[in-house]
């Protein structure tokens, strides 16, 4: 629901700020003339990206509410990482350092406590306490932010890389009770393992909703690394089951994943086939998303 109370739905892109911050103003005023309600916007907390200040993190927001937009901010430096005290330590103490920012705009933005931390997969470890690591690691960062008073949505991504569906399906009732607002929701990244066809994409959003995880696709591609992606059942389930997207990435992903740009240009005058894909069709953004305000 958004700020209102009102269904909302999310419509969006992932925005690289901590990589090419000069461009993120025009980037996220872009998005929105093609039509996103929502921008995740990448953010660095110093360990391997430089760390985004508050005033920069002030401005994104500012951009993104100019724009009609909601905006979800992640934390990028803990990808893939398994050390609990990464989120419950690093990440916690980075947004606790933004708290009045957040609060003041939670109406407008979702916390995303870290991209994809967690990397390893369930079904590859054996011992209780890694099985339990995702869970226990974000169960003890979502009552520390609650304590500490910070009132906006948190979103979790998936374990493996969000890819592990597994890991929140089983697990996150026992996080959002750990939610003293109950306002908690799940993010899955769907390339090649978590959205690789069109019976894997519905079930996974299927099992999760059946849960009762608030869900969200948080990325999604038209390929990835080891395989093809079903771009286009991800967007059309997404649509009858009410679940939001946003899609991986806005540009800047470099040679190796110069496929994963949605455009060829950072004004967005020229978008590639994955930003037409994404943008335009059937169930894209431009047919399907609505203004939260």
């Amino acid at each position: 629901l958004d700020g209102d109370g009102n269904e909302f739905i999310m419509r969006g892109v992932n925005i690289p700020h901590a990589w090419f911050a000069s461009y993120t103003e025009g980037s996220i005023a872009d998005a929105a003339e093609l039509g996103s309600n929502t921008v995740r916007v990448v953010l660095g907390e110093g360990t391997l990206s430089t760390k985004t200040t508050s005033s920069e993190v002030s401005n994104i927001i500012n951009w993104a509410k100019q724009s009609g937009q909601i905006c979800v901010l992640e934390l990028h430096d803990f990808t893939g990482k398994n050390n609990a005290t990464n989120i419950t330590s690093n990440a916690v103490n980075y947004w606790k350092d933004l708290k009045d920012i957040l609060n003041a705009n939670k109406d407008y933005v979702i916390l995303n406590i870290a991209n994809e931390w967690c990397g390893q997969w369930d079904k590859d470890v054996t011992s209780d306490s890694d099985k339990a690591l995702w869970k226990n690691t974000y169960v003890q960062a979502v009552q520390a932010l609650r304590n500490y008073g910070i009132e906006n949505v948190i979103m979790i991504d998936a374990a493996g890389y969000g890819q592990e569906t597994s890991s929140l399906i089983n697990n996150c009732q026992s996080v959002l009770s750990a939610d003293s607002t109950g306002n908690t929701m799940f993010s899955i990244h769907m390339y090649e393992y978590a959205g690789g066809d069109a019976s894997t994409v519905k079930s996974n959003i299927d099992n999760a909703l059946a849960v009762g995880a608030p869900l969200v696709i948080g990325e999604f591609g038209c390929k990835h690394t080891n395989g093809d992606v079903d771009e286009y059942t991800i967007m059309s389930y997404c649509q009858e089951r009410g679940a939001g997207y946003m899609g991986w990435s806005w540009k800047g992903n470099g040679d190796t994943w110069a496929y994963l740009d949605l455009s060829n240009t950072w004004d967005g005058s020229s978008l590639t086939s994955w930003g037409d894909t994404l943008f335009n069709s059937t169930y894209g953004i431009r047919n399907t998303a609505k203004k939260a305000y």
